[in-house]
């Protein structure tokens, strides 16, 4: 089968799916205020995981895919989450990953590390609790503590995202930074991205990868890391530990990305930039399936990341 790619050479290798737009939490950069906050598992989801596992197996045939990574909403609400693991084993692929709040983890670390996951990535926007609940609107700083610490006692790898806005959290990265340090495990420092109810509003709520590092700098001596291809983030050490940083308005890393997005409604989309579905639930083989791919693939940008008013419930980062 002939190689799928554009014409920057860029493939599509790590498969992320949005398996869910509900959630148990009201980050501020995610949902508006005002905005109802639904956090059951939807009802008609387009894919059972028979009909998912076969999209991802059409897909993994075509593409080869390296990586998977389990999105939401949050995942841990999806109901099959276990079953849903142990098939995309059984097609070969055995990088799989998964993004979470943490709520959950506690309780449900043991069972996805023995269905084969292999890391989470838990969001972690602050460790005092009244930011913690600023920003997420939950008081539930303790379970999510205690979820990261249930994970790592089971063997998966751990790392840390925290989003810094300005007049929010930006206070919180040392401490951030200390806790992963004292865990030993990485944290990542997100800058805010202009997704959904933030398109087309004004950047003054970013704290830049200028700043960020500036802030750190003047704690400890840090020392920049190669980056690795298709990264999104890029790392710096120190005398404790390694941080990353996922700049994509300072430092967009569209250039050699290469993430294909899914979500529960059956579409993909090549790019966050790109607020246009391309629905693939009812193309399961055939030329129509490799010309959606094709299309997905041309909606990537070609320097820098703009946004969409796609909802991060909806696409999952």
């Amino acid at each position: 089968m002939e190689k799928i790619q554009d014409q920057f050479g860029r493939s599509f290798r790590t498969l992320r799916i949005s398996l869910i737009n509900t959630c148990n939490f009201a980050c501020t950069y995610c949902v508006c205020s005002d905005a109802p906050i639904k956090q059951e598992e939807p009802e008609g989801l387009i894919f059972s995981v028979d009909q998912l596992l076969q999209v991802i197996k059409e897909l993994h045939q075509r593409l080869g895919l390296r990586t998977i990574r389990l999105t939401g909403g949050e995942p841990l609400l999806y109901k099959q989450l276990s079953p849903l693991i142990q098939g995309i084993i059984r097609l070969g692929i055995k990088d799989i990953k998964l993004t979470t709040n943490g709520l959950l983890l506690g309780r449900m670390a043991a069972e996805l590390r023995s269905s084969g996951l292999l890391s989470v990535n838990v969001s972690l926007d602050a460790m005092d609790p009244a930011v913690f609940f600023k920003i997420t609107r939950r008081d539930r700083l303790s379970q999510v503590l205690d979820g990261i610490k249930a994970a790592k006692a089971v063997g998966l790898n751990v790392k840390l995202n925290a989003v810094i806005i300005r007049r929010q959290n930006e206070c919180q990265v040392l401490p951030l930074l200390r806790f992963a340090f004292q865990q030993k495990i990485k944290v990542r420092f997100l800058e805010l991205m202009p997704m959904g109810h933030l398109f087309g509003t004004e950047k003054s709520d970013l704290f830049s990868q200028q700043e960020l590092l500036a802030l750190i700098s003047e704690h400890y001596t840090i020392t920049k890391q190669p980056k690795e291809n298709a990264a999104t983030a890029t790392y710096w050490k120190t005398s404790e530990g390694e941080f990353g940083i996922i700049a994509n308005e300072s430092e967009p890393f569209c250039g050699d990305c290469d993430r294909l997005r899914l979500d529960m409604k059956g579409n993909i989309y090549g790019c966050l930039s790109s607020n246009q579905p391309i629905p693939i639930r009812d193309l399961t083989q055939g030329v129509h399936f490799d010309r959606q791919l094709e299309k997905a693939l041309r909606q990537k940008q070609t320097l820098k990341f703009t946004g969409s008013n796609l909802s991060m419930l909806d696409i999952g980062g």
